[in-house]
């Protein structure tokens, strides 16, 4: 089943793509060169009109040229047929420039020694191909030191390039500087690699090939492999260090060109022949027939979404961001198909190319070990050492360089568990898996299929690896790369490379599902920083149960309503891996439920006694919580950087705490959650009373809602703040770099919440939350955690930024002065994204006030314009929770309405707050229905 979705998301759309092109019918190279001599000729005596003609003709004939590559793209042609036609224009315009420059500029009829020149591409133009926005690079040839002649050759073309606007990276050197400098630096070395002849004088440049070759290629093959696979680590370092960011760079990332580039260099410094003799060599000595069509399938789609970003945006842009991803996804023909939006359908394919890269590499590594190269150090982390193999004391695997290999490669193919087994070994001991034995595992992973997925010893394989690795992450990511996982449970085969189109998700669906079972597991062995969560694995009683429901909890996306069919594929493989009636229905309850924890923590008032009794009645009993604890907390952890912070942390953990004293009382009912809160709230009472001495009034005013709404060393801190004499306090702190808090008391009054959030907006920072206590005296405790407009902690580590929005706050609660406008930028990533808004309005979410929830696309100026409808219609904010998930908002005002607050008023009321959210919103939304039905949080958890 995966398998067959992988072939289908990895077919481009159909689409008629134009036939092969013919450089002659585009850039005729004699008629160009016959208007230059008839330019030169016009203005004979007049070099400067001679000049302007001759660069309009040049700039004419790249223009159309450029103009045909762009027109044959948007027909279908695919990206390296583009990038191979701007190379050939290219080299036509610079060929006959140099014609023009030598014939009727600086003439040579008997060029000296030293006025001979040779002139190479190199980078990216040296391979033949060449980005719509991307810089040609020249290294220009002398034989030894520099003639004025060639001198003022050179000076002439590239001042020519750079007034026909185009962007020049250009070297003058020696054969011999040549060869120096690329042994000092690998990257000169990388762009000689790609050096290819253009024109000047051939026997000068057959010797400089020969020189390079002789003297910094022969017998470098090691080291040089080594720099790039250190150059490589880097990179990836660089970009996140993941193949499966949801907005990759299509060049640097992980699975990108650069490391498809990376094998062509490896093998080109190997086998030092010309550009196209190498794609016979990597044919027939590198790759099967087979693997070249993936290595030519990936490089084309790759490239074709590389020259769509650089056309699109109109500058060499190489990251496949949000916001450009629609227009190429519909570019390239990928529309919505059921249940996937196109722009999906098209990021899970972009996904699968970079699996593919992934898998190349691996084949690379496999052929070059055989060849038992000397290998320096930076070697050793890409293959095995040398040395004998070493039988292990498990059936047909042995011990080859220290990694794990199969015995008799035969015998493993009529054995599918040892496809298994190859993963769990390696994980058991501590070490890698032989690349020969990956790439069979690899090429050969479609064994593993419906008659064989039911083996018992199978099945026993892969929960041994699941509930007993030592590296759960790592293997599992090995057995993914090696398409075993998905083979094996082809559930989770159904969401390989599959992409979410929101801000929230950082990974693809199986990359966050590794990472959450890879929390689980160092929580299980107590690695885990989160002490809560440690804690509770002592007491679960089904830790099979808890591995599952993670590692299949994410599988009914793309299938229609997330937590419905999600059980329905937890049921499916649950029964196929023969768990029981009971266990398979606790594994698929948590899959159906993973959302409820996080949804009610970030989004409900949880010193509430109805969110305590509504949500212990969910989860049922105290096994129930503990396991969908553990996995709530796993799963946003696994989210992406920055996603879990310690203000998630509380929320969660009061909400379990409040729970379990519900449970383990036995009475789920409003009175005895109440009574409980109350003990709480009076214990954090007792504990700043011995700390401080005493309780400001205004938090005495409050009741258990504040006070079990923080811990109580925070509430240390607020009495600290408000034991003075002022009426109004406000301090605004940076705490580390996790987050930026304002603390605001003062007495309350209409419309004070919508004048402190646009004070808040009008300095730049965004409130990401935002906690609203108001007291029977009418003061109020607000406290708001801030970012900036990227995410990060407003003002971190600038005092004079935070004493100013402290003077802003308390102009807007002690004036009535206008506050400047919301100056915080539109993120445009966030503007790609159409949400439609949805408001609610409840009287039963809890006994004491009415709940508005309202969701749409986040904003500067958002909650502020949200809080001044409400206050224009007389309602009081007695709480808000504000929450923000990359491009959404999921805001819940727990509020007291004005009297007669009927049916028309709530109806008039959810107009306006419509209006509110829609405002600056594009017509039509770009998510299905399907998708807007439910407006909560499941689709960005």
């Amino acid at each position: 089943m995966a398998n067959e979705v992988e072939l289908v998301e990895k077919r481009t759309p159909t689409r008629r793509a134009p036939g092969k092109w013919r450089l002659s019918s585009i850039i005729d190279g004699v008629a160009l060169r016959v208007k230059l001599s008839a330019a030169a000729l016009s203005h004979e005596g007049d070099d400067k009109a001679a000049r302007k003609e001759a660069l309009d003709i040049l700039h004419g004939a790249l223009f159309r040229g450029r103009l045909i590559a762009q027109e044959r793209l948007q027909q279908g042609a695919d990206g390296l047929d583009t990038a191979r036609l701007l190379a050939a224009v290219q080299d036509e315009v610079l060929h006959a420039l140099y014609d023009f420059t030598t014939t009727h500029v600086f003439r040579a009829r008997n060029p000296t020694e030293g006025e001979r020149l040779a002139v190479f591409a190199t980078g990216g133009y040296g391979r033949s191909v060449l980005a719509p926005s991307s810089d040609i690079d020249l290294l220009f040839i002398r034989p030894y030191k520099a003639s004025a002649h060639a001198e003022s050759v050179i000076e002439y073309m590239l001042y020519a390039l750079w007034d026909m606007g185009l962007k020049v990276g250009h070297a003058f050197r020696t054969p011999q500087e040549c060869v120096r400098l690329s042994k000092e630096d690998v990257t000169i070395k990388t762009s000689l690699l790609d050096a290819r002849f253009l024109f000047g004088d051939r026997e000068l440049a057959e010797q400089t090939r020969e020189l390079f070759n002789k003297q910094a290629v022969e017998g470098q093959d090691a080291q040089f492999i080594a720099d790039k696979l250190e150059e490589r680590d880097n990179r990836h370092a660089r970009q996140g260090n993941a193949r499966y960011l949801v907005e990759p760079n299509v060049k640097e990332s992980k699975g990108g060109l650069r490391d498809l580039q990376t094998l062509y260099w490896i093998v080109k410094h190997m086998h030092p022949v010309d550009t196209e003799t190498l794609e016979d060599v990597m044919k027939s000595k590198v790759f099967t027939g087979h693997e070249y069509h993936i290595f030519l399938r990936a490089a084309r789609f790759l490239w074709t979404v590389r020259c769509h970003l650089h056309y699109i945006t109109g500058r060499p842009e190489e990251r496949l961001s949000f916001d450009l991803q629609p227009e190429i996804a519909s570019r390239m023909g990928y529309q919505d198909r059921g249940e996937q939006l196109g722009v999906e359908r098209f990021m899970k394919r972009y996904f699968l190319a970079a699996k593919d890269v992934g898998g190349l590499t691996r084949i690379l590594a496999a052929k070059l070990e055989a060849q038992q190269k000397a290998k320096p150090e930076g070697w050793r982390r890409f293959l095995p050492g040398g040395g004998q193999s070493k039988a292990l004391d498990h059936p047909n695997f042995q011990l080859s360089g220290n990694r794990v290999d199969f015995t008799d490669k035969d015998e493993a193919l009529k054995q599918p568990t040892s496809f298994l087994k190859l993963f769990q070994i390696a994980d058991q001991m501590g070490i890698d898996v032989h690349p020969d034995a990956l790439t069979l595992a690899t090429r050969n992973n479609k064994i593993i299929h419906a008659r064989n997925r039911t083996d018992p010893q199978m099945i026993e394989t892969f929960l041994q690896i699941l509930l007993q690795s030592e590296n759960l992450g790592l293997t599992l990511n090995r057995l993914n790369e090696a398409g075993v996982l998905g083979r094996f449970l082809p559930e989770f085969g159904g969401i390989v490379a599959q992409t979410q189109f929101n801000m929230y998700h950082h990974y693809t669906v199986d990359e966050h599902t590794i990472r959450a079972l890879d929390h689980i597991a160092r929580m299980d062995k107590g690695e885990d920083g989160f002490s809560l969560a440690k804690q509770l694995y002592g007491k679960i009683e089904n830790r099979r149960a808890l591995y599952l429901a993670m590692l299949l909890h994410d599988t009914g996306k793309g299938l229609g309503d997330q937590q419905i069919e999600g059980m329905k594929t937890a049921r499916r493989a649950c029964k196929r891996l023969g768990l029981d009636e009971a266990e398979t229905e606790l594994v698929a309850w948590l899959v159906g439920n993973h959302l409820e924890m996080s949804e009610t923590a970030q989004k409900r008032d949880i010193s509430d006694p109805r969110t305590i009794v509504t949500f212990a009645e969910k989860v049922m009993d105290l096994e129930h919580l503990r396991l969908l604890y553990i996995l709530t907390v796993a799963d946003i952890r696994a989210v992406g950087p920055n996603v879990w912070n310690a203000w998630k942390g509380q929320l969660l953990g009061d909400l379990y705490y409040n729970t379990e004293a519900a449970l383990r009382g036995g009475r789920t009912d409003e009175s005895s959650v109440t009574a409980e809160l109350q003990a709480r709230a009076e214990a954090n009472q007792e504990i700043v009373q011995d700390r401080v001495g005493h309780i400001p009034q205004v938090m005495l005013e409050m009741d258990a809602a504040y006070w079990t709404g923080f811990e109580a060393e925070i509430l240390v801190l607020h009495a600290e703040r408000l034991s003075g004499d002022d009426d109004v306090i406000v301090t605004a702190n940076s705490r580390g770099d996790e987050r930026t808090i304002l603390f605001v008391s003062a007495p309350d009054r209409v419309g004070l919440f919508a004048r402190l959030t646009q004070a808040i907006g009008a300095m730049g920072a965004h409130t990401v939350s935002a906690q609203v206590y108001t007291g029977p005296s009418g003061r109020i405790i607000d406290v708001f955690i801030l970012e900036d407009g990227d995410g990060e902690p407003f003002a971190k580590g600038d005092r004079g930024r935070l004493d100013r929005l402290q003077k802003m706050v308390l102009s807007a609660i002690e004036t009535d002065r206008e506050l400047p406008d919301v100056s915080l930028r539109q993120n445009p990533r966030k503007a790609a994204f159409i949400v439609q808004p949805r408001v609610t309005i409840s009287d039963d979410a809890s006994q004491a006030y009415t709940v508005i929830d309202v969701s749409g696309r986040d904003r500067p100026g958002l909650l502020s314009d949200v809080s001044s409808v409400l206050a224009e219609a007389g309602i009081s904010i007695v709480s808000a929770h504000v929450g923000s998930y990359g491009e959404r908002v999921f805001d819940a005002f727990y509020v007291k309405p004005p009297e007669g607050f009927d049916e028309d008023m709530k109806s008039s009321l959810r107009d306006q707050l419509l209006a509110a959210l829609g405002r600056e919103e594009p017509d039509g939304p770009s998510t299905p229905a399907r998708k807007l039905k439910r407006a909560s949080a499941a689709d960005s958890f």
